[in-house]
Order: C-alpha cells, then structure tokens, then sequence
C-alpha cells in the first residue's frame, strides 16, 4: 500500500518519515517531490569493474545548465535529505523528466527502511538535453512495511551508503564479496 498526502504529513508528524528541506507544495497526491542537487559525477574510467573500486570525478552544474549526452553514466544527488523509519521509500522519475528522455535511476529506485541520506541518482539520457541545479528530478513514494524489521539499514553493519553526503556516490560493489 502506498501512502496517501496525508498520510505522508501524519508520518512527517511522528517523525516516521523525514524530509529536509520540506516544501509543503512539492507533496502530491501520493508522492514528494524532490530535486536535483548541485553537483554530479563521472567515472574517471570508460570501462568500470564491479570488483574494484571504480573512482568518479564531481563537479558542479552551472547555473547556466549542463547538457547531458548519450552513452554516459551520470551520478547525481537529490537536495533532499530523507529518512524513512518504518516506511519503504521508492525514488521514481517525474513523468516531465521521463518525457526529456532523462532517466533517473539503472535499478536504484527503492531504498530501505532506515535509510538516512541524500539520494545518489544514476542518471542517463536518450539524446542530449540541458539540465539545471534545483529542478524537479523525482518523486518518492512510500510503501507500508508488513511484519517486524529485525535490522534497519541506518544500523546494518554492512550497510555501503550510510555516510550522510550532498555530492553523488560511486558504486561500491567492490566492497561485496564474491
């Protein structure tokens, strides 16, 4: 079940879920609206290995916008810090993102209960498009939780993107073993 506006606001209340900034007129029907950060991020390297640790290069949007082209990984990063304590939070592109050929997400889109963080965006485009610090980029949805969580991802031991930051994140898959 997805939660309604104002079970979003009833949740915000409790302190169950939290959004910061919060503007009252980014909540939707069903979902919050959030926002490109300042900065992105590029791999240093064309070809990545998942068993290494593949290292970006960050660098900020000009007011002006960046254009992104095809064939290019982008990392980005939300305004929006958020914490979801007993909710499942689902990030998702805007309908008016998707029909700029952006997309936000590879397969990150859903996050844990106990996730406290910025949202690291895995951003790619189907022709190149002009892009701006501040503008909608997403929109998050939250699902209600069945059963007891044992464990939640703000205090898993092995959690990979729990230090709190406002510049996008590389993959650390290399952290897995296998």
């Amino acid at each position: 079940m997805i939660l309604s506006d104002k079970r979003i606001l009833e949740e915000i209340d409790k302190g169950n879920i939290i959004i910061e900034p919060f503007i009252r007129e980014c909540l939707g029907t069903n979902s919050y609206d959030v926002h490109l950060g300042k900065y992105l991020a590029t791999y240093k390297n064309r070809v990545l290995d998942a068993k290494v640790h593949n290292e970006i290069e960050n660098f900020e949007i000009p007011k002006e916008g960046f254009v992104l082209q095809p064939n290019t990984l982008y990392l980005g990063v939300t305004v929006e810090y958020t914490e979801t304590h007993r909710h499942v939070p689902f990030l998702e592109g805007k309908s008016s993102t998707g029909r700029l050929g952006i997309d936000i997400h590879a397969t990150a889109g859903k996050g844990d209960v106990g996730f406290s963080n910025t949202w690291t965006l895995e951003i790619s485009c189907a022709q190149p498009v002009r892009i701006y610090p501040g503008m909608p980029i997403g929109q998050l949805i939250y699902f209600v939780v069945e059963g007891d969580i044992e464990t939640t991802y703000n205090i898993k031991g092995n959690a990979k993107y729990n230090n709190k930051t406002t510049r996008p994140v590389e993959s650390m898959m290399w952290k897995n073993k296998f």
